[in-house]
Formats: C-alpha cells, structure tokens, sequence
C-alpha cells in the first residue's frame, strides 16, 4: 500500500515540475544562456587584454633598445605612441621613458612632461612624487630656489618616500643660490635622519664643507 502511495506522490512531483517548466522554461534557458554569454563575454575579454599586454610589453622592449642604441627621438615618438594606447601599467611607465628621452634633447621640455605626470590624479601618489622629483632634477641648476622649494618641500617631509633625494635637490638649490641658511637646513635634516644612505650622506657632508663658516655671536 505505502508503494501505491509513493508512486502517486512521485506523480504528483512530475507534474508540479512539468508545470513549472511549462510556466518558466523561456526565463530559465535565458539565464542559462546569459551566464553562458557573460563566461564566454570575461574569457574573451581577459584574452584580448593578455594579447594587448603582450603586445605592449613586446614594443616597450623595442623602444628601450632605440633608446640603448642612441635613437632617441624614435625611442621618444614610441614611448609617446605607447603611452596613448596601452593598458594602463605600460601607459604610466611609457610616459615615464617618454619624458626621459625628451629630457636628453631638451631638459625644460622632459620636466613639463613630469610635470604633467604629476600633476595626474589618476597616477599613484609615490609615481607622482618621482615625477615631481625628476622635473626637479632636470631644473636643479636654472629654476630659482622658491621654485624648487615650491615644488619639492612637501616631499621632504618625515616618512616620504623620496624625502632623501627631495631634500639634496633643495640643498643645491640653496647652495646655487648663495642661500647658506637654507643649504644648511638641508644639509641638517640630511644629516639627523638615520635612513640617510650613505651615498648621499658622503655627498651632502662634501657639500657642507663648501660652506663658509657660521658666524659667531
């Protein structure tokens, strides 16, 4: 008897299900078929940007040799072509070089270009501090000491990431400036900051002993 009972139920359960295929077997298969697109959609797409990463990467390497073999207005013209059109980690870096090999013809025109990085808010904060900081390199011995201080003083500050290399540039600044009070404010923080490396140190101490001595009162 309970068999009996089974198979009605089994019955009773095929025909529920049969209803509700019947009532909602266009919107079942349109989601399957939507999953099915939107899998196929990512995988084409993670394809295309492996190929474009590709691509990329294989004509950075060639603009790096135009630039190792001295060709440097092709190096820049690729370096700019890449900068325009690829995904975005070789875009950044592709601006970088651009601006690199700008700089070797002419250093005011290389800065504007790392002035323009930096001022970028799409560039991450510590890419937009090295631009800051190679602009300033390029304009260390023309650029008035203000404009130095302007452009670097933020980056000097404690836990900077450049701090270092920020501080030295405006150490020249001031010395090029005949500013000893500021050269040695410079030189001072270069000297009480224990993460100095030594490089530097040996050169701000060279620095230091330019100077004339401190008057005293």
């Amino acid at each position: 008897m309970s068999e009996f009972f089974d198979e009605v139920d089994e019955e009773v359960r095929r025909e529920q299900l049969k209803k509700l295929w019947d009532k909602y077997s266009l919107f079942i298969v349109g989601a399957a078929l939507l999953i099915i697109a939107a899998v196929g959609g990512w995988r084409g797409y993670q394809y295309l940007e492996a190929k474009r990463g590709a691509e990329a990467g294989e004509a950075f390497n060639k603009a790096i040799e135009l630039s190792e073999q001295g060709k440097h207005a092709e190096a820049e013209a690729a370096f700019t072509d890449l900068a325009a059109k690829a995904p975005a980690g070789y875009r950044t870096l592709s601006r970088f070089r651009a601006a690199g090999e700008a700089a070797s013809r002419d250093p005011k025109a290389g800065a504007k270009m790392f002035d323009d990085i930096a001022a970028d808010g799409t560039v991450g904060p510590d890419l937009r501090a090295l631009a800051r900081l190679r602009a300033a390199g390029l304009l260390v011995d023309t650029a008035s000491y203000a404009d130095m201080k302007q452009r670097l003083e933020a980056d000097t500050a404690p836990g900077a990431t450049f701090r270092h290399s920020a501080r030295e540039l405006l150490a020249l600044s001031a010395w090029h400036a005949n500013d000893s009070a500021a050269t040695r404010q410079w030189l001072d923080m270069i000297a009480l900051d224990g993460d100095t490396p030594p490089g530097l140190r040996s050169r701000a101490e060279a620095l230091q002993a330019l100077l004339p001595p401190v008057a005293k009162s």
